[in-house]
Order: C-alpha cells, then sequence, then structure tokens
C-alpha cells in the first residue's frame, strides 16, 4: 500500500520569494511540485468513467499565456514533500493528501532568466500527485495566477487507444523510435 501525507500549510503567512535557502545538486536547481487532481461524483451514475470525472488542476504562468502545474524551488530548511505541498498552496490555492512517491524526477531547462550563473537554467524536478480536499478562496499568489480544472479526455484517448498504452524509447537527440514525435530537448531529457 502507498503511504500517504496531509500537509496544511500555512495560509497566513508570505509567498516565499528569492534564493538565499534554494537547494542545489551538482549545478541543477531542485524544485518540488505536484499535479493536483480531483475525482467527480456523479451520485445517480455508479459506472466508472474516469475521462470526465478526473480532473487535474493547472495554474496560468504570470506573464506567459502558458497552464503549468504549481512547482517551485525545493528549499533548504524544509523537505521536498513539505515543498510540493508548499507551492501547491501558493500558487493554486489548494490543500490535499500528497502521496508520497513522486511521479516521477526529470531535468529541464528553466524558461525564466536565470540569476546565477552556475545554475545556467538548469532544472531537477520531483513532481507528486496531490489529491485536492480544499480549494481556499484566497491565496498568496491569486493576483498572478488564475486556476484551471480540466478533465483527461485526450489524455485517457490516447492512452486507451486499441485497449493498451503505447510506449516509446527516446534516442539521445529526443526523436522516438518510431519517429514520430519529437520532444524539445531543450527544455525537458528523461532522467534515468
Amino acid at each position: 500500500m502507498e503511504a500517504m501525507l496531509m500537509f496544511l500549510a500555512d495560509t497566513n503567512r508570505q509567498t516565499r520569494t528569492g534564493r538565499d535557502r534554494q537547494r542545489y545538486d551538482n549545478n541543477f536547481r531542485l524544485v518540488s511540485g505536484c499535479i493536483p487532481y480531483r475525482l467527480l461524483k456523479d451520485e445517480e451514475d455508479s459506472s466508472v468513467d474516469h475521462e470526465n470525472k478526473l480532473q487535474v488542476l493547472m495554474v496560468s504562468s504570470p506573464n506567459r499565456h502558458d497552464l503549468v502545474f504549481p512547482k517551485g524551488g525545493w528549499e533548504d530548511d524544509e523537505t521536498v514533500l513539505e515543498a510540493a505541498s508548499r507551492e501547491a498552496m501558493e500558487e493554486a490555492g489548494v490543500k490535499g493528501i500528497l502521496r508520497e512517491d513522486p511521479l516521477g524526477v526529470w531535468e529541464f531547462r528553466s524558461k525564466s532568466s536565470c540569476e546565477e550563473a552556475e545554475c545556467c537554467g538548469g532544472c531537477k524536478g520531483y513532481m507528486f500527485a496531490l489529491e485536492v480536499k480544499e480549494e481556499l478562496a484566497a491565496w498568496p499568489e491569486q493576483e498572478n495566477r488564475e486556476r484551471r480544472w480540466s478533465a483527461l479526455e485526450e489524455f485517457l484517448r490516447v492512452v486507451t487507444e486499441d485497449g493498451s498504452s503505447k510506449e516509446e524509447t527516446l534516442s539521445p537527440s529526443g526523436i522516438s523510435k518510431r519517429g514520430e514525435r519529437q520532444i524539445d530537448s531543450r527544455y525537458c531529457f528523461v532522467v534515468n
């Protein structure tokens, strides 16, 4: 059975700013975040229709037009799980049950500018699943961020196509061996 932790962040404190307490590993800035989700319950329909009942929460990026999952710097006075929980509360205004096992670890180059020369925009991120139990009416970054719940229709369509998920092996250049998709290696690459 997978362990889960319940984190209730302090909503009265200010959002953390700056990188004075930021953790690094081999010049990679350590980042922690989560994929907030909820399962909508329909009292009348007992059939399992994850396509329309499972939703994930994304937030807008300040000064950009894209949506992201809540994430940010993992600081030296907190655990990776505390950092993920804090970021969910600060950026998305949600609290809930955080699964202890990470969904994955990845390395990427930050799209935002990096102030430290030794960092060069390189980040190592840890993502966790957060089952949302509370959506706050007010949260620290609400002036700069918009929340958006999304059903996973397209994701589930792709994964369940032909009754099975399709796996691809990526070459070092980021091109799948089938040659159908390409990953922009400037921003992301697979960590083994």
